[in-house]
């Protein structure tokens, strides 16, 4: 039995991984037909119902930052899990990209604890596999590329983060880096699929709007939901 994750529930072999327990729910409301509780246990919420395709669907939040996200995929690995894509959000590091964009990420560059703690190189790679299906899902005009994982949601140091987008991130976030890894630990196929709700002008963090927040999360879902069928 894992020892964070206590499932009430059958676990599908494909999960969408929301750090927001928040919006599991909204997700699971979203996108399943008679969603059932998986987890509730330190408070990360979990889902398993039927999707659109008519196949089952868990949906399960990772909470915030590396170590808590390493945890539940080990976790979900342990119970069986074989395809996962992470929806989150990210600030964006590419002037290019707007308040709302969605972004496929296809590497996460290292710049977090926990992935380097796991023996990850400078960057990890999603799977081509899900990458081309999110692609596809998402249709024309989405931007694809590399992103950064941190460990700091408030970031102090401008050069680094300067120094992150010379090296290619479209986009710094908290999570992808430490999943992306576990997943090449175990064997799973996993990806990323981010929305953006915060852009960096003249300095200042300019932040997504509620509403606006919430439109973007269920694009997240369903264009993921679409790749994993």
């Amino acid at each position: 039995m894992p020892v964070h994750i206590h499932p009430t529930t059958t676990l599908a072999p494909r999960a969408l991984l929301p750090g927001d327990p928040g919006r599991a729910l909204v997700l699971a409301q979203l996108l399943l037909d008679a969603p059932k509780m998986f987890n509730h246990n330190r408070g990360l919420w979990g889902y398993t119902g039927t999707a659109g395709d008519g196949e089952p669907l868990t949906i399960q939040s990772t909470g915030m930052g590396g170590p808590s996200a390493a945890i539940v995929l080990e976790e979900l690995c342990d119970l069986g899990l074989e395809r996962a894509i992470r929806v989150g959000t990210c600030g964006a590091l590419d002037g290019g990209l707007a308040l709302g964009d969605l972004l496929v990420a296809d590497a996460a560059l290292a710049a977090d604890g926990t992935s380097r703690a796991l023996g990850a190189g400078d960057r990890v790679a999603a799977d081509p596999g899900l990458v081309a299906a999110l692609q596809a899902a998402a249709g024309d005009g989405v931007r694809s590329g590399a992103i950064v994982t941190s460990d700091l949601f408030y970031e102090r140091d401008d050069e680094r983060v300067a120094g992150w987008a010379r090296d290619g991130a479209l986009a710094i976030e908290m999570e992808a880096a430490a999943l992306l890894r576990v997943a090449e630990l175990r064997g799973v196929r996993a990806a990323c699929l981010l929305a953006v709700t915060d852009v960096f002008v003249d300095g200042e963090r300019r932040r997504i709007e509620p509403a606006a927040l919430v439109r973007a999360a269920e694009r997240l879902g369903a264009v993921a939901a679409a790749a994993l069928r």
